[in-house]
């Protein structure tokens, strides 16, 4: 079934100031927001999620190993390329972004742990155990790391779900780096 993809001209009035700070920002009309801008609150929704999840604590490498193992984890065809290029653009290594894409191992136990952390979360729908909380913490992060992966999760949770849901093309931008899934998911 057909999603309606908005641009300026047929935006609800609502949306039109959201995809004018888009094409600031980008210099073109990301697909994701050209979905979102159907339900001006959804939209708005992401956006302040998005600004806020990137105003935590977590550095580059982490906020991409947030978005990209939840992105993973929903098998996002339109996230997985579009936070590659974002990686890329905050100079967060190759290594890193294709350690996340392959679901092999990142270069750092920190990051590992993140990651590993953030994929029990998903999977376990926030019902992780004291040994999963205490291999978080023993990795170097705290209370305040646990409720900023959560944070992300509900940005990433908009936005994989929207995609899906729209079968939201990919980005021309983003196009040579399409990824699908490989045959033996992440085990934690």
């Amino acid at each position: 079934m057909s999603f309606p993809s908005h641009d300026l001209d047929t935006a609800p009035e609502a949306s039109k100031p959201l995809l004018e700070q888009s094409q600031k920002a980008f210099g073109r009309l990301p697909g994701l927001h050209k979905v979102l801008a159907e339900s001006p609150q959804a939209y708005e929704g992401y956006q302040v999620l998005h600004k806020l999840f990137t105003e935590t604590d977590f550095n580059a490498e982490e906020l991409t190993v947030v978005w990209q193992a939840i992105n993973v984890e929903n098998e996002c065809h339109y996230c997985v390329p579009a936070h590659t290029g974002i990686a890329k653009m905050m100079k967060v290594s190759d290594e890193i972004s294709d350690a996340l894409r392959n679901e092999t191992a990142l270069p750092t136990p920190k990051l590992e742990a993140l990651r590993t952390f953030t994929v029990q979360m998903f999977r376990q729908r926030g019902n992780v155990s004291d040994d999963q909380m205490k291999a978080f913490f023993d990795a170097g992060y705290g209370h305040r790391a646990v409720l900023d992966v959560i944070l992300g999760m509900a940005q990433k949770t908009i936005s994989n779900y929207v995609n899906h849901v729209a079968q939201t093309p990919v980005d021309d931008v983003f196009k040579p780096l399409a990824w699908e899934r490989g045959d033996t998911p992440l085990k934690v």
